[in-house]
């Protein structure tokens, strides 16, 4: 017989643990690394049990008071090391997973965000918030908006009202931004994301990882950020990921709870900006299709549009759910028919890819 639980049903495991039959024997129990759960395997036989002993009575008919209690407390001593045993696990397995969540941000000492925008700023405050002595650095073009991140801690253009963590820094010189860098946040919108790069190119390092922010396809090329980004810098080995999620910067700024995506065709890099970004308000899942996230991603903008003439035309809830039904049926037929991707992208609309 087998057990599978994720770890947030611990109090439940152990009620069926302890509810078990005195027959069955737990051996160890086996720890499993997911990307986003941890998930524990307890294997239980019977079979490899002799059948349970019960107290013999004498010839002459008489029993003994103390034999017939022997079967019941070895029940319970056999409950209570078995309790010792998984609280043990339980406390090694949490211990092992924070550990684990936190070595990539340990590890980081500088990120760099590329535009002011407001899911810019938004992003580099929480990136901030994370770790105090981490340097965030803003790449930005208006003088006024770096001396007001700089001075006033604030971005009197996007959220003057909201205070930016102390290391956060801002500077309009890309050598100054980018040097030493651990990983790149591109938050400048897609139809200038190209110019913006080239001008900057002989400032990034090859090995630097993108985690582009952008949604939407390039004008006329329709590239994807996944393509404009290695070519604007000429290197097709240029580490990338792609975010993605119904997210609303001002949200973020509050602390809100949000779920988003990352999606890199690098485990290792997917996974390790999942535990950068990763928070107790922003909950980040891993893909590997880097191209049904983009587009899905940028198909539901249109779809958002659409949403707002239903609300604005007050046609109602009904009208308003088949266009959100209707809507997504159409983005991942666009995106398996047209794009030909793989299997994967029948699982897009269980994401956060708005």
């Amino acid at each position: 017989m087998a057990l599978k639980i994720e770890d947030n049903s611990i109090l439940t495991m152990t009620m069926a643990l302890f509810e078990a039959p005195p027959s069955f024997n737990c051996n160890y129990p086996l720890f499993a690394s997911s990307r986003n759960t941890s998930t524990v395997v307890i294997s239980c036989s019977a079979s490899s049990l002799p059948p349970p002993s019960s107290p013999k009575i004498p010839e002459g008919g008489t029993t003994n008071p103390n034999s017939l209690n022997t079967a019941p407390d070895r029940s319970r001593d056999r409950r209570k090391v078995v309790r010792l045993a998984w609280e043990k696990l339980v406390r090694w397995s949490r211990s092992w997973r924070s550990k684990n969540r936190t070595d990539v941000l340990q590890q980081t000492n500088k990120v760099v965000v590329l535009g002011g925008g407001s899911f810019g700023t938004a992003m580099a405050a929480h990136v901030a918030n994370r770790k105090a002595d981490l340097e965030v650095h803003m790449l930005l073009r208006d003088p006024l908006v770096c001396q007001s991140i700089n001075d006033d801690h604030c971005n009197c253009k996007y959220f003057p009202e909201y205070k930016l963590p102390d290391n956060v820094i801002a500077t309009t010189d890309p050598k100054t931004a980018l040097i030493g860098a651990d990983y790149c946040l591109h938050a400048v919108p897609v139809q200038f994301s190209s110019s913006f790069l080239e001008g900057i190119s002989e400032f990034v390092d090859p090995g630097l990882p993108f985690i582009s922010l952008s949604k939407g396809l390039e004008l006329n090329t329709l590239r994807m950020m996944s393509q404009i980004i290695p070519q604007a810098l000429k290197n097709p080995r240029q580490p990338f990921v792609a975010l993605s999620g119904p997210s609303f910067a001002l949200e973020l700024m509050n602390k809100l709870p949000t779920a988003m995506v990352v999606a890199s065709k690098d485990k290792k890099l997917a996974n390790a900006t999942q535990q950068l970004l990763a928070s107790s308000h922003l909950r980040i899942s891993t893909s590997s299709d880097v191209t049904g996230v983009e587009i899905a991603g940028a198909l539901k903008n249109v779809l958002a549009i659409a949403a707002g003439i239903v609300e604005g035309m007050h046609l109602g809830n009904n009208s308003m759910a088949a266009l959100v039904a209707q809507g997504c049926s159409e983005i991942r037929w666009l995106a398996m028919k047209k794009l030909s991707l793989d299997a994967s992208c029948q699982l897009l609309l269980l994401q956060p890819i708005g």
